[in-house]
């Protein structure tokens, strides 16, 4: 396990900032576990990015399979790990409590596995259809495959309203769609293939066979939340300490303080438009500096794989 170098890590510092905000004890244990092992493996990356991130040509073609466990939870620099923990904060305190934590646990973990299957099927057939081999070299990593299928969970078990990307008003249903595309346009360097993978497996879970074959795998094991999914943890001062109803006071929507805390913490501002400022943040510093990072996902194209390996290079020396 290597150290990252040391320095200012301001977006790390904001993803804390926040965290403490919304407050530990308000996150539910699965949440809090998924932010504190991306950024616990941020700081004590198990391998170089290069031999973290996944792409057909390494994953599929060399038979290096355990990128497609580590590619999920390692993040390209600090603002890549703030925006998409960010984001994770936001669907897991809905989600976990809607679904219950260890059901939660259960789509983590199937849908970090499976968004990087379903990338290097869609990167091989861009590569085949588009007659252009360099798709097998895309290497991608960070969490946001997995973001958008939870974002599909998000709008399939929270229905109904519209979010505003880019100044246009967007249905609910259609949001993944137009931050998809969105986020390809306005933030280059970031992964098409691995953002639509994310989709692809939250469709898969909501409207395909996916949650059915997870029952079946997990029966037993997940007896008691299988079939109660607004079953959850409540919490207290000392942690999670037993379980409630998910409607505590008789009605839907109530996601309790942790919810209202964030609500005050992000100035009423919903997922959706912090992503827009964000964009749009990132269109005008891009025009002050020609390194910043892309601020949700990520994606090493060849060329600039060639590059980061002469500064390793240089680095290392």
């Amino acid at each position: 396990m290597q150290r990252r170098s040391r320095g200012i890590n301001t977006g790390l510092i904001l993803l804390l900032s926040q965290i403490f905000h919304v407050g530990i004890n308000n996150i539910p244990p699965v949440t809090l576990a998924t932010l504190a092992l991306n950024v616990w493996l941020f700081l004590n990356p198990v391998k170089p990015l290069y031999d973290s991130c996944i792409s057909v040509e390494r994953c599929y073609q060399q038979k290096d399979w355990q990128r497609l466990l580590l590619s999920p939870f390692h993040h390209a620099d600090d603002w890549h790990l703030y925006f998409n923990m960010a984001s994770m904060l936001w669907k897991g305190i809905q989600l976990e409590r809607r679904l219950g934590s260890r059901w939660f646990a259960y789509i983590i973990a199937t849908f970090s596995l499976l968004t990087g299957v379903v990338y290097l099927l869609l990167e091989l057939s861009f590569a085949a259809f588009m007659n252009e081999p360099d798709f097998q070299k895309n290497c991608a990593i960070g969490f946001s495959g997995v973001l958008f299928a939870l974002k599909v969970l998000k709008n399939h078990y929270f229905p109904g309203g519209f979010v505003n990307v880019l100044g246009f008003p967007v249905p609910n249903r259609w949001a993944c769609w137009a931050e998809l595309v969105a986020i390809h346009f306005f933030t280059p360097g970031s992964s098409f293939a691995g953002h639509l993978a994310g989709i692809l497996v939250g469709l898969m879970y909501t409207q395909g066979p996916l949650k059915k074959m997870m029952e079946a795998c997990a029966a037993g094991i997940f007896s008691s939340t299988v079939g109660y999914p607004g079953q959850q943890y409540y919490f207290s001062n000392s942690g999670y300490s037993g379980y409630q109803d998910y409607y505590p006071h008789g009605r839907p929507g109530y996601y309790g303080a942790a919810a209202q805390n964030y609500d005050v913490y992000t100035a009423g501002l919903s997922e959706e438009e912090q992503l827009e400022r964000a964009l749009r943040a990132s269109l005008r510093d891009r025009g002050n500096t020609g390194s910043n990072p892309p601020p949700y996902g990520f994606c090493f194209s060849p060329e600039d794989e060639m590059r980061r390996q002469r500064l390793r290079r240089f680095d290392s020396s």
